[in-house]
């Protein structure tokens, strides 16, 4: 079983009151997790730290912020089995899965590193005589970063390394679903030396969350908020960043279409959409929920996308032959059943079976969706995408675009023009050519449209979300006044 502290000031501690909570492990049933469920007058000390620790952290050189954060990547990568372990109690997925979350997040604070020199600003023309004007990009203050469970490291990571970058201290506010491995991540950039301070984790039981986050958003030294979850809970976030006049960055929710033309090469498309649709059981933002294939070709296609998932193996994520394995709950499992059920209820087909037991879903393909159903507009948030036929290129882009969504999409066809074309009329944050829905770098601007949020993660892009724009002026010569 796993322990999770509450990382403060540089030190691990129980809450206020020793005040613990529990996450069960998916997977058995079992206890995965006892954690801190932090009190206000932790929540208080966390924003302290910060506050006291921001000075510091700040003042330091590009070059001394780059090799610490530097350190921290090494030390994540050489710690991955003990990330591997931790999660996999917490969240049920295949170690795959884990391994990619801890590579790929070492190379978020690599990608982070690189940015310390990156803070541009501009020297702008005045009309004043000698007068020297400039736009400087300066850190903000403490950041919170807001992770949910899914991508366990990728996303708290994420949440947490360009603001530091960018000379910001943070605190991290772990998912009540994961608070071991999103207290190992904090664990791991005290270990590399980052200051005591500077990086805090605070972990809560799930009926104080409201309190916690409110608290954390109001405080005057916190200056930002970035939040990655559902559309549901991204609304209540950016509510009341709204009400304390604090910007947010919110990478919420996604209904990925991919659009399948006539031309497309069939086999590159079904190995794609397998992978895009069930891959860590559809549990990514990312995930392709909705395939549009031109009608010419739909009846090839769904034979070749129904034997692909007839070859994917689900099973306990111990088993490595395992491709996938459990959703984060039997009562996610739930809800998406009902969600197939009302499909076929209203004249949906089942190519292959729907099989569920606990928190263990097979993959599910849905064939013939309509507006009428619930799984056409409703992220289902696991392992079933589903599949829907258009005439025209116009009509494609037309369905693509009728949902609330946008974050995600993809396009194949052996007409990069075509595609291209299609591309740019998608009401999406990222559109893929010949490529899967999911696809993450550390580089990339990363981010939605309408319902998914708004803001970038990744990149120059993020520069902005976790800086202010300051106007200085040097006035070099004797100027005149009119009084």
């Amino acid at each position: 079983m796993n322990t999770a502290q509450l990382l403060i000031n540089g030190k691990l501690q129980d809450a206020t009151g020793k005040k613990t909570f529990t996450r069960i492990n998916p997977v058995n049933n079992q206890v995965a997790t006892t954690a801190a469920a932090a009190q206000s007058a932790d929540v208080q000390a966390a924003i302290e730290a910060a506050a006291n620790a921001f000075p510091v952290w700040s003042a330091l050189s590009p070059s001394e912020r780059r090799q610490r954060l530097l350190k921290a990547a090494d030390l994540m990568d050489q710690r991955a089995e003990e990330f591997v372990s931790t999660v996999r109690t917490e969240t049920g997925s295949t170690d795959s899965w884990y391994y990619f979350n801890v590579h790929l997040s070492a190379n978020i604070l690599r990608e982070a590193a690189a940015m310390t020199t990156q803070l541009e600003g501009s020297v702008i023309p005045s009309d004043v005589p000698g007068n020297l004007a400039m736009a400087v990009r300066v850190p903000c203050g403490v950041i919170v970063g807001i992770a949910p469970w899914n991508a366990p490291v990728i996303l708290a990571t994420r949440s947490i390394a360009l603001p530091l970058a960018c000379g910001n201290t943070v605190i991290l506010k772990s998912s009540e679903l994961c608070p071991a491995t999103h207290a190992l991540i904090g664990k791991v950039l005290t270990d590399a030396g980052l200051g005591d301070g500077v990086v805090n984790v605070i972990s809560n039981a799930p009926e104080d969350a409201g309190a916690v986050v409110e608290q954390l958003i109001a405080h005057p030294a916190v200056k930002r908020i970035n939040f990655t979850g559902s559309t549901k809970v991204g609304k209540i976030i950016a509510t009341t960043a709204g009400k304390y006049l604090k910007p947010a960055l919110l990478e919420l929710g996604g209904k990925a279409p991919v659009i399948v033309y006539d031309d497309a090469d069939l086999d590159q498309a079904v190995a794609a959409i397998a992978f895009g649709a069930y891959f860590n059981q559809g549990q990514i933002c990312m995930s392709t929920e909705r395939v549009l294939v031109q009608d010419t070709i739909a009846d090839a296609f769904i034979e070749k996308l129904t034997a692909k998932i007839k070859t994917i193996k689900t099973g306990t994520p111990e088993d490595a032959s395992n491709t996938l394995g459990y959703l984060e709950s039997a009562g996610s499992a739930g809800r998406i059943k009902g969600m197939v059920e009302d499909a076929v209820a209203k004249g949906a087909v089942l190519p292959v079976p729907l099989e569920t037991q606990g928190a263990l879903m097979k993959p599910v393909l849905v064939v013939g969706v309509t507006p009428e159903m619930r799984l056409y507009s409703e992220e289902s948030f696991g392992p079933v995408t589903t599949v829907k036929t258009f005439a025209t290129d116009e009509e494609a882009i037309a369905v693509a675009n009728d949902s609330d969504y946008g974050l995600a999409s993809a396009v194949f066809s052996q007409n990069i023009n075509r595609a291209l074309k299609t591309a740019k009329q998608i009401e999406s944050g990222i559109c893929h050519i010949n490529g899967p829905t999911v696809h993450d770098e550390a580089q990339m601007p990363f981010g939605g449209v309408k319902q998914s949020g708004y803001g970038r993660f990744g990149g120059k892009g993020a520069i902005n979300e976790f800086t202010d724009l300051r106007w200085i002026t040097i006035q070099t010569e004797a100027r005149q006044y009119p009084l």
